[in-house]
């Protein structure tokens, strides 16, 4: 249940595949305007957030947090059904849906479903033609 109908609305958006709003710069698309403001900082050079480690700059403290798993390798999302465990909550909820069938993204040229974005990104190729992986041995 959710306290506000803004929120609930928000949250059918993972189901649906829904993602309104765009960024300008670079046309990706996200649930909520939230979201799409967190994601417009990458474009500028507002990156006050730099990892001890690498030197790696981030727009929040957050973001930071997260990059920061890579080097510790700490994977704190696991999930309930398998066991596995995730470095970001992102790719746990996208394992997720290995476990209950849902594919709620639709490819808008032969009607197909995937349960994530990047695999729908990743099977458009195929109608338009997009190739980007050339081997190196014989072109």
């Amino acid at each position: 249940c959710f306290t506000l109908k803004t929120h609930l609305v928000r949250h059918q958006r993972l189901h649906t595949g829904e993602r309104p709003y765009e960024c300008p710069e670079c046309e990706k698309r996200f649930v909520g305007s939230f979201e799409l403001r967190r994601h417009q900082k990458r474009h500028k050079e507002e990156k006050p957030y730099q990892c001890g480690e690498c030197g790696k700059s981030f727009i929040s403290p957050g973001v930071l947090q997260s990059h920061q798993r890579l080097h510790t390798g700490e994977k704190p999302y696991r999930c309930v059904e398998c066991g596995k465990y995730f470095r970001h909550k992102g790719n746990l909820w996208s394992h997720h849906k290995t476990h209950t069938g849902e594919k709620p993204h639709q490819c808008n040229e032969c009607g197909r479903f995937y349960s994530t974005s990047s695999a729908l990104k990743d099977h458009v190729k195929i109608h338009t033609g997009e190739k980007n992986y050339k081997c190196l041995d014989c072109g």
